[in-house]
């Protein structure tokens, strides 16, 4: 069965809008019952050239990293300093269109943790409304999330954006139903796939 995705948008989309509706595309075609937040994704960056801006006001890109331990059992998971919540690690776009690299480079950032390898399909998309803030109005976040794994010292740092970071077990998390509702959805899809 073939997954196409279609957009309404008029004009000539940029090279990284291509590549980013392929990657929509092979992500439709593993999670076919996604379809309604994948078309979200696809009409959004096929409309939006400036779609990893964060100027962008209505909403942008971002990405996150499913921050899994060497042997697959353990995600690394933030106390979020703004949201007061725990999340996976992730972050702005910053006009940077390869959103696998974001992920890899807020987990770097956010962990202090090296030798860390992503996986370049996607693994999970999340749209989630941002409350404003300061000179921020609310916006929407169109979160693409890539696997990363630890492939040595899983010893990180705590930094600036975290009130605290913690390696939770995955199989726990996905039964735990006070979580939040994306990190069980992203802990039951990684028990799936192991």
């Amino acid at each position: 069965m073939t997954h196409k995705l279609t957009v309404s948008s008029p004009h000539s989309l940029q090279p990284w809008q291509r590549g980013w509706l392929a990657a929509f595309e092979r992500y439709a075609a593993r999670y076919p019952a996604e379809h309604a937040v994948i078309s979200l994704f696809a009409e959004f960056a096929a409309t939006h050239a400036d779609a990893a801006e964060r100027g962008l006001a209505l909403g942008h890109l971002t990405g996150s990293a499913w921050l899994v331990s060497a042997d697959g059992t353990r995600v690394l998971l933030t106390h979020h300093r703004k949201l007061d919540r725990w999340l996976q690690l992730g972050g702005h776009a910053d006009g940077d269109v390869d959103l696998a690299r974001v992920a890899l480079r807020e987990a770097e950032e956010e962990s202090g943790l090296t030798g860390l390898v992503v996986e370049a399909e996607i693994f999970d998309l999340d749209r989630h409304e941002i409350p404003a803030r300061r000179n921020e109005p609310v916006h929407w976040h169109y979160d693409v999330r890539h696997v990363v794994r630890a492939s040595g010292d899983e010893a990180y740092v705590v930094g600036d954006e975290s009130h605290a970071l913690e390696w939770r077990d995955v199989a726990t998390l996905a039964a735990d139903e006070s979580a939040d509702a994306s990190l069980r959805r992203m802990a039951q899809k990684w028990l799936s796939l192991r």
